[in-house]
């Protein structure tokens, strides 16, 4: 994010060339109809230092140093300096283009402090009092003195509104960009903090919960070995494999979440995990995507957590079923997942951390989802359906996405 003078001093720089375009093109004007005796090596190395300057200007911009106020200050103070020279050989305050130095004035108010508006206020109203003091008389010229002075007057009222209309609605443009920009930061930094926050908390919950499901892992064991019915046999084998389900979800929980000895896992796995814990909902799967693909971690826990949020939408308006599309090629991936519930109440796509919709949620779903793709380098978006909401991910694939 640019600081407010980084901007400044790019419209700076546009404004500049602006000026001495203008300044050239009328010291030519004069000088070829007018043929009026001026101090023509003075104003020329006026407009040919000020060419110099922003030509700096233009290369400070390009660094990625950010620009302060007071650097800003000190480059209005050389376009007010040469500002000055020039009104004060060409008429001084009689010069239709005196009122120029309330530029300077307007354009700082717009980007920068009041302080350094005050300070750009000071060196104007010094630049004018210099320019009305030392200021040198033009040549008169016979019968067209009025003439030119209300010609002078009209061409400055066009240019000051010209560049007030267009560099004031650009500095303007900037500023409720870097506002907007630090509002989402604001807003990323403290659902971040949160989901540190989370993962933490789970590490040490992992531990605590690994010797109960130990206990319970036993307790199936021990009933498997009594004589049952065969419809006990079949929820034992149920129990089982959802035992290890949530046992391997605690070593993950455990284990240090490091990319780079984080092994990939197989996608029909993934689904398959999910199908098994969400066994009262219908998967409907279309797409290209290759059987056995190898994912990212983060990209299953990513689709873990969207269709457990599509689930639940379809189930509390009635429905029991979710569309997975899935789309790969050999760097990324791209899935669509829609329910069939009541559609999102907004478009937010950076939600916030414990606050959902549902009665029962935790309002974490589409948060980490959300954090997981800016993790992996991709996008995320949603949409509302004719009868429920489409959310859409496109993620790079581990390794340049090569299939095993």
């Amino acid at each position: 994010m640019q600081p407010a003078a980084t901007p400044f001093l790019k419209t700076l720089c546009g404004l500049r060339w602006v000026a001495i375009a203008t300044q050239a093109s009328t010291l030519l004007v004069v000088a070829l109809a007018l043929d009026m005796a001026l101090p023509w090596s003075r104003l020329w190395g006026a407009v040919l230092l000020l060419a110099a300057f922003n030509l700096y200007a233009q290369w400070r911009c390009a660094r990625t140093r950010p620009a302060s106020a007071a650097e800003a200050f000190a480059h209005l103070l050389v376009d007010i300096g040469v500002l000055t020279w020039i009104i004060g050989w060409t008429g001084g305050i009689a010069n239709p283009f005196g009122s120029l130095f309330l530029l300077p004035i307007a354009l700082t108010a717009l980007a920068l402090p009041p302080r350094w508006t005050l300070a750009t206020a000071a060196a104007c109203m010094a630049g004018y009092a210099l320019a009305a003091a030392l200021g040198q008389p033009l040549p008169h010229v016979s019968g067209s003195d009025f003439d030119l002075h209300l010609w002078g007057m009209a061409a400055n009222f066009v240019l000051s509104v010209a560049v007030v209309l267009f560099f004031s609605t650009r500095l303007v443009a900037a500023r409720d960009s870097r506002e907007r920009e630090l509002a989402t930061m604001r807003e990323r930094f403290a659902r971040d903090e949160g989901i540190l926050a989370l993962a933490t908390h789970a590490a040490a919950v992992a531990h605590e919960l690994n010797t109960p499901l130990g206990t319970l892992t036993l307790l199936v064991d021990e009933l498997d070995a009594q004589p049952l019915p065969p419809s006990a046999g079949e929820d034992l084998a149920g129990m089982r494999e959802l035992l290890e389900v949530c046992r391997r979800r605690v070593r993950e929980l455990a284990s240090p979440a490091d990319p780079e000895t984080a092994s990939d896992i197989d996608l029909e796995r993934v689904l398959a995990q999910w199908q098994l814990v969400r066994p009262g909902v219908e998967l409907n799967r279309s797409g290209t995507g290759p059987r056995g693909l190898a994912i990212d971690r983060g990209i299953g826990h990513l689709l873990l957590a969207l269709l457990n949020n599509a689930a639940d939408a379809s189930e509390a308006n009635g429905g029991h079923r979710v569309d997975l599309r899935i789309e790969a090629d050999a760097r990324r991936l791209r899935g669509e997942i829609r329910d069939y519930g009541k559609g999102f109440s907004g478009h937010a796509l950076l939600p916030a951390l414990f606050r959902s919709d549902k009665p029962d949620g935790l309002g974490m779903g589409l948060a980490l989802s959300h954090a997981t793709v800016e993790r992996l380098g991709g996008t995320l978006s949603i949409a509302s359906a004719a009868d429920g909401a489409r959310v859409s991910f496109e993620v790079p694939l581990p390794d340049a996405g090569e299939p095993s």
